[in-house]
């Protein structure tokens, strides 16, 4: 997995921490998840596809679109031809991210990929065992991405990469591994400390990736981001409710 820079002749990732991709296309398709793109210019045309192979049969399209809608992705694939430029962008504040696949296999975690070109597949892989699959923060599914071409990948908040050696471990919350390579080995492993996975906040698991290879992780996983929506509303209803109360007792007074 080659991480490229974040601007070349034909595509760029603009914005902070809410970012675009802008692809210029010159008679060269880009596929991406329905529903990513926000604007097109020029000479662009749309079509939906089930699958990135065309020489599949239709058995074969229908069951990697399956596989896709178990990762969390759409049923369809929207592909872009012709000249002009086209702009993505994720559902939630994050990071993208150009990966360069050189007929290799990398593994991310649901609903990563956002646009791609060139000799691509995308399908699923099961977590290796159960345990990871219960506690591993992205549940039994992971994408397998793999082929040759360039894929854009998206996640929460702000992207670290991290080069493992042979037999190097890194640990990490559960869910915020974004995307490693084939290479590494993937585990969940239970916190030792009883006390400090019970009052710590850490939880009771981590995932545990062992290289040689390449691994990404995000600071804010959509799952940590929707539970601290969901506190911060019942909070705020809580607060609605006990203010409200106290100005019905207030006024009954006066």
């Amino acid at each position: 997995m080659k991480i490229l820079p974040r601007e070349t002749d034909f595509y760029s990732i603009k914005g902070d921490n809410l970012e675009m991709l802008q692809i210029r296309l010159n008679n060269k398709p880009v596929f991406a998840e329905a529903g990513k793109m926000v604007y097109m210019k020029g000479r662009v045309s749309m079509d939906t596809r089930l699958s990135t192979k065309e020489d599949k049969g239709f058995l074969g399209k229908i069951l990697e679109a399956g596989e896709r809608i178990m990762a969390k992705e759409s049923l369809f694939l929207t592909y872009f031809e012709g000249i002009g430029e086209v702009g993505f962008a994720g559902d939630f504040p994050g990071r993208i991210i150009p990966v360069q696949l050189n007929r290799e296999v990398i593994y991310a975690q649901r609903d990563a990929f956002l646009a791609g070109m060139g000799d691509i597949e995308i399908s699923v892989a099961l977590q290796r065992n159960l345990r990871g699959a219960l506690f591993g923060g992205e549940g039994f599914i992971l994408e397998k991405i793999s082929g040759e071409g360039i894929v854009f990948l998206h996640a929460g908040g702000d992207l670290i990469h991290f080069s493992l050696g042979s037999g190097e471990t890194i640990r990490v919350d559960t869910g915020c591994a974004v995307a490693w390579d084939g290479s590494v080995a993937y585990d969940i492993q239970l916190i030792k400390n009883i006390k400090t996975s019970i009052f710590g906040g850490e939880g009771l698991f981590l995932n545990t990736l062992t290289g040689p290879g390449r691994v990404i992780i995000q600071t804010m996983p959509i799952t940590r981001l929707r539970r601290e929506l969901s506190i911060t509303s019942d909070s705020s209803q809580k607060s609605g409710f006990l203010a409200g109360l106290l100005g019905g007792m207030l006024s009954k007074d006066i």
